[in-house]
């Protein structure tokens, strides 16, 4: 038998045959059982003991009535509940006093499955937005796995870190590179090495990494290295510097892979062309980062907590190539995101936004002696130091 199955089980029969035990499992909600009758059954004694708690005989049994009342409406929400199931929970639970620890074993496959659940909707939205084209629906997937994983880690008792795996965790299978993101590449790549300003247009945000081949990351990697020392790019340095780092010995490049690059005119915009290449990039990393946590959260031998752990440590790199698409785009960090939001929905927040942006006077004690000044006629007169106005000004005696 499925030892969460026979967790689950042990829990409802510890809580039939002692109500009191759901003040020890006020943690744990419906939603964290895996079968539904299950999370109907516990639901049902939820409302009945907050209704009424049954109370015990002299002997310490409870009342039949505490046990058909449950049933009675636990079926209101499914079907095939019978009489006797009820029976079969008590005998699964070897003592009552143990609850709280089947209630663990319960909220640990849930956990397992709820990150499962949010990792699989991941990576079915990038696969989505990796034929659109689009960035925005896998951000928002992503955001809700982190806000998740916050909220599971809260609840198991430990702290939202990123942990990595102790030596080699699981790892996505590279994405496929389209015809359409090595189309864009190879048309970023001639265009740096045809204009010359080309490159300071995407330095600063676009990296190696962010190509979906390769070798175009390497040659990529070349040309940067050009702009870095404040050498010139054309197509005869760019294959110096690519024969320089033994990319064509090594086999990381063909001969007819760098006359393609370099043997035309590039013509088209490096920064529309960058952003398409991050795109992708941003994409292609929330792909393999919802494919590794889905990896983890599938090993029912994972802790919670470290399953919380190496999961945020998972979606770090897209942290990071999110971060520089929104420089690319220039868009406001979620921090100054989340901070306008609040300005606009509430009018005090928006003052004290208004006087933070505002310069700040600087004030001057009222006996601070007065300084002297001139006057237009070429009189010297004195006037206090916290102003300039011609109101205050007094001819000296």
């Amino acid at each position: 038998m499925d030892a969460l199955l026979k967790g689950e089980q042990a829990l409802l029969g510890a809580v039939l045959l002692d109500p009191a035990q759901l003040d020890t499992l006020a943690w744990l909600t419906p939603a964290d059982f895996y079968r539904p009758a299950h999370r109907a059954l516990f639901a049902a004694m939820r409302t009945l003991s907050n209704d009424q708690r049954p109370v015990r005989e002299a002997d310490g049994t409870v009342p039949l009535s505490w046990v058909t009342d449950t049933v009675a409406e636990a079926s209101r929400e499914v079907r095939g509940l019978n009489a006797s199931y009820p029976f079969t929970l008590i005998a699964a639970c070897p003592r009552p006093q143990n609850a709280p620890v089947y209630g663990r074993m319960v909220l640990e496959g849930s956990i397992h499955r709820t990150v499962l659940e949010h990792a699989v909707r991941l990576e079915h939205v990038a696969r989505i937005d990796a034929e659109q084209h689009r960035v925005e629906g896998v951000l928002h997937h992503a955001d809700a796995l982190t806000g998740v994983l916050g909220d599971l880690a809260r609840r198991w008792g430990t702290e939202p870190r990123p942990v990595p795996p102790p030596g080699t965790g699981p790892s996505a299978a590279p994405s496929p590179t389209g015809p359409r993101e090595s189309e864009d590449e190879r048309f970023l790549l001639a265009v740096l090495v045809s204009q010359p300003a080309a490159m300071a247009e995407v330095y600063d945000w676009l990296r190696p990494g962010d190509f979906a081949d390769a070798g175009h990351g390497q040659v990529y990697r070349c040309l940067g290295a050009l702009h870095h020392r404040g050498e010139p790019i054309d197509e005869v340095t760019a294959l110096w510097e690519v024969q320089r780092r033994g990319l064509l010995a090594d086999g990381t490049l063909s001969r007819e892979q760098v006359d393609n690059l370099f043997g035309g005119p590039g013509a088209g915009s490096a920064e529309w062309l960058g952003d398409q290449v991050i795109r992708s990039s941003v994409v292609r990393t929330a792909a393999g980062a919802a494919t590794a946590i889905k990896a983890l959260a599938e090993g029912s031998s994972m802790a919670p907590g470290r399953l919380i752990g190496q999961a945020l440590h998972a979606l770090g790199p897209l942290d990071e190539v999110r971060a520089r698409w929104r420089t690319a785009n220039q868009l406001p960090s979620p921090a100054a995101e989340k901070a306008a939001t609040e300005a606009r929905s509430n009018p005090a927040a928006r003052v004290r936004a208004a006087l933070a942006r505002s310069p700040q006077q600087q004030s001057v004690p009222r006996d601070t002696p007065p300084v002297p000044a001139l006057s237009r006629s070429g009189i010297t007169a004195t006037a206090p130091a916290h102003t300039s106005s011609s109101r205050h000004l007094r001819s000296t005696p």
